[in-house]
């Protein structure tokens, strides 16, 4: 069973994830910040990842610290659901398009943390998505989820406008590679690494 829960509390929020790999996408996302429900529930259901997050945080000063600390306990959960690795795909590679906007990602199930975040137009990073939710939050949330996880993660922008379009195109690319490179692969019965870990 690739399943884990975690929690963590600070000054600043109160989280608990539980999450299934082996799942159907189904989610129940609590987290006070709007938009991050709507991506984070796009996560699950495009990864398949079953998920139950409920976060709290000062929210009255910032976001930041909510989506933050629910993003690095995502991550931690992750990786405890994967285990030693054994028999999974390792890699996940996808392209999502959502209208005008056209994400790219692709994940490395290494045990390396690294995230490269590239493509977004000049002011993205700067735009309030839902009155809430601030553009540079999407790199900081995937980043958290892929260091805390022991992904390495590469994420391209290939085109869009809409700052709603971009972010949402940006999680759903990543829950696509999530979901291929976290599959179990039925041809390999071993960690899938020349080095015998991960």
């Amino acid at each position: 069973m690739r399943q884990a829960q975690r929690s963590r509390a600070t000054s600043e929020s109160s989280v608990t994830v539980s999450i299934d790999l082996d799942g159907t996408g189904r989610s129940d996302i609590s987290t006070s910040v709007p938009f991050f429900d709507h991506v984070l529930t796009a996560l699950s259901k495009h990864s398949l990842v079953d998920m139950e997050v409920k976060a709290e945080g000062d929210t009255h000063i910032d976001v930041h610290h909510t989506v933050e600390d629910t993003s690095i306990v995502l991550g931690q959960a992750m990786g405890e659901a994967l285990g030693d690795k054994t028999g999974i795909r390792r890699y996940g590679l996808a392209a999502v398009p959502l209208d005008e906007a056209l994400a790219r990602c692709v994940v490395d199930v290494a045990g390396r943390p690294y995230f490269v975040h590239e493509g977004e137009p000049e002011g993205q990073q700067y735009h309030l998505i839902g009155g809430h939710f601030t553009g540079s939050m999407t790199s900081h949330a995937l980043e958290s989820i892929a260091f805390h996880a022991g992904l390495t993660v590469h994420l391209d922008l290939l085109r869009g406008r809409d700052p709603h379009h971009i972010a949402e195109a940006e999680f759903k690319a990543f829950a696509r590679a999530l979901r291929e490179a976290v599959e179990p692969d039925e041809r390999n019965q071993s960690v899938p690494s020349t080095k015998g870990v991960l």
